[in-house]
């Protein structure tokens, strides 16, 4: 029986501070594209993966964090640019909307402030304290973190998720992002599946399959304009590929990647898809910690915490 997973990297404002010029346009789309998917999700009975950034847990922060072990001027901009920007820097009623959603999601970390795992900066001491950090926010919610997603896809530090009780994360894998991807596979018609390992440290290594917004600007228009969108293209293939077989077909995306219609209607083709198939066939859908608990223990089942939050 074959399976897919959704996975979120849910960060508004936390995925883009540290940049010199942050893009405007996906950093302004960060709440719609939230909401969008929820909702989406919500439509098509679909449970996905969210990974969500500590940070956006609190209600309030003074800016600096000095008690944090980052480098110098790590939250330097949300003292500055956007320090009238709490939408950008906040998102309690976003997080209140996942965990409260008709589907049950499974609610994941993004770390706490989006520091770059993989990076020399990155020491042992400051991943610690990110995952700490979001190990208590989680507890004030009521949550349990089973799955981690490195910001940027940096892995790094994978022994520190180990002793603080994370079971999977999403690693990297040959994926079909952007143009090359969508003619790699459409010219030799590679497998879109992916097979999770466990690490030396226990970890299930849930590779991604393919990174839905990978092929935008002037290529998508083209394409869009003389076939379709390749994206959903590549996507069905992967479903129906699940759909055929025992694998494992794993899409992700950022909610900010949703910044006009046109990204709905990606979401939507893909989701209705995904619906046909699975009601069609033995096709099931999971969550990281589904596939993580389901390839540790093939007879257990995954719990979720109830939501508990002032």
């Amino acid at each position: 029986m074959g399976s897919v997973v959704i996975s979120l990297d849910a960060e508004l404002g936390w995925g883009f501070h540290d940049l010199p010029e942050p893009p405007v346009e996906r950093v302004e789309s960060g709440r719609r594209g939230w909401r969008s998917m929820v909702e989406l999700l919500e439509e098509f009975d679909v449970p996905a993966t969210w990974a969500i950034v500590g940070h956006l847990m609190l209600d309030n922060c003074d800016a600096t964090h000095a008690d944090h072990p980052a480098p110098n001027g790590w939250f330097d901009r949300e003292r500055t640019a956007w320090a009238e920007r709490p939408d950008l820097r906040f998102g309690r009623d976003l997080v209140r909307d996942v965990l409260e959603s008709d589907v049950e999601h499974e609610f994941a970390s993004h770390s706490f402030s989006h520091v770059l795992f993989g990076r020399p900066e990155t020491n042992r001491e400051l991943a610690i304290a990110e995952l700490e950090r979001c190990r208590e926010l989680a507890d004030d919610w009521g949550q349990s973190i089973d799955s981690f997603i490195y910001p940027r896809n940096d892995v790094g530090h994978r022994d520190v998720l180990a002793e603080h009780g994370i079971g999977a994360y999403r690693g990297t894998s040959p994926t079909r992002d952007g143009v090359r991807g969508v003619f790699d596979s459409a010219i030799r018609d590679r497998s879109m599946l992916v097979t999770p390992i466990v690490d030396e440290y226990g970890l299930v290594n849930v590779p991604a399959s393919m990174f839905l917004f990978g092929f935008e600007g002037t290529a998508r228009v083209v394409a869009e304009s003389i076939w379709e969108d390749p994206m959903v293209v590549l996507a069905r293939r992967g479903i129906d590929e699940a759909a055929r077989t025992d694998g494992l077909f794993h899409m992700w995306l950022h909610p900010n990647n949703l910044t006009h219609q046109r990204d709905d209607r990606r979401m939507r083709a893909i989701l209705s898809h995904l619906e046909r198939r699975r009601s069609a066939t033995d096709l099931t859908v999971e969550t990281m910690a589904d596939v993580a608990d389901r390839f540790r223990n093939p007879t257990s089942t995954s719990e979720r915490a109830t939501p508990s939050w002032s």
